[in-house]
């Protein structure tokens, strides 16, 4: 008797590839909720008031100081080189392609183009707002700051708030958002919010940021995550559209490889020049060109020309007797037939 062998995990991962793909029905896209407005909002002040607390050179100021000088990288220094291989996740170039070649493929399975547009305009939201804070503010960091205790607004940098930090909220959480079930959605939640706040707490232990640049990047990632539902309409048109576009260079394709082929131009192939007989006159020699003309004429042309002039029909003054020209050194015959005998 035999027995079949039980399906392991790797056995059903495998059986899930293998699938065709398909475009995922009645899939739960975030909307925006009441509960998400109010999220939305909460954050927002949050936002204002670290802007607010720094610029003012507020207690959180002489917190980033106080954070600053204990230096936490000599405290603990053999984490230095772990955490400078940790903090990778917060850079957007490395999370924006890891991420996105996850996308693509689920994608690709899913037919679908919602998943790498959502990640496109949420990383082009990342970079208008905090870019343009980071611009605007234009606060040094910790190891260019000049006065101690001071706020260090206004200088020229561009670490405020920090680009880390809400690049890895915004790159991680987009996985979350993303997730087809809420109970998946719970869980990337939960991991992203963990990356994201172990790359803010390194750049700090790095001394590369103040404590509230950490603050505010957090805040400008949730930001980005809690509006993201405003946009899905913009996403929907878009993905619509690139569909349409798609067909049509398709249709077009396949109607160019249905097109018949070009017939050949019938190829005229001139006559061979006809030898003359004995008794008739050398003709002329007639360029190829012509010959080719001549070939391409009617029939009826051909009937009435005139045929070759034969012995009675040449002109009266035609010479007679031998063709051949007369050779300088060819001794002539004797007149006479017999020879000259005596009486």
């Amino acid at each position: 008797m035999r027995t079949e062998r039980n399906p392991t995990r790797l056995d059903r991962v495998f059986a899930r590839l293998d699938r065709e793909p398909e475009r995922p029905e009645g899939l739960d896209i975030p909307r925006m909720s009441p509960h998400r407005m109010v999220l939305l909002g909460s954050t927002l002040v949050f936002y204002v008031l670290i802007v607010v607390a720094v610029i003012n050179t507020s207690w959180l100021v002489r917190l980033d100081w106080q954070v600053m000088f204990f230096r936490p990288y000599q405290q603990w220094p053999e984490l230095h080189a772990w955490l400078d291989y940790f903090v990778v996740l917060g850079q957007r170039g490395p999370t924006a392609v890891m991420v996105a070649a996850w996308l693509l493929w689920r994608s690709w399975r899913q037919h679908t183009l919602r998943p790498l547009l959502v990640l496109a305009v949420a990383l082009l939201l990342l970079n208008v707002t905090v870019g343009a804070a980071k611009l605007g503010m234009g606060r040094l960091g910790p190891h260019y700051a000049n006065t101690i205790g001071a706020n260090e607004m206004w200088l020229t940098g561009d670490i405020f708030p920090s680009g880390h930090t809400a690049n890895a909220v915004v790159t991680w959480g987009i996985l979350a958002y993303l997730a087809a079930t809420h109970r998946t959605r719970r869980y990337l939640s939960a991991v992203s919010a963990v990356v994201a706040l172990g790359v803010g707490l390194t750049t700090v232990y790095l001394g590369t940021h103040w404590l509230t640049d950490v603050l505010l990047g957090w805040a400008a990632g949730v930001l980005i995550l809690l509006a993201l539902p405003w946009f899905e309409p913009l996403i929907a048109r878009a993905e619509a559209w690139i569909f349409r576009v798609r067909e049509s260079v398709r249709d077009r394709v396949r109607a160019y490889g249905r097109r018949p082929a070009a017939v050949p131009a019938p190829v005229t192939i001139a006559a061979p020049a006809r030898r003359p007989d004995a008794d008739e006159a050398p003709a002329t020699r007639t360029p190829v060109g012509a010959a080719a003309h001549s070939v391409t004429r009617s029939p009826g042309h051909l009937s009435t020309s005139r045929a070759h002039a034969s012995h009675a029909e040449r002109a009266p003054g035609a010479p007679t007797g031998s063709r051949r020209p007369p050779h300088p050194d060819r001794v002539g015959r004797p007149t006479s037939a017999s020879p000259v005998t005596g009486g």
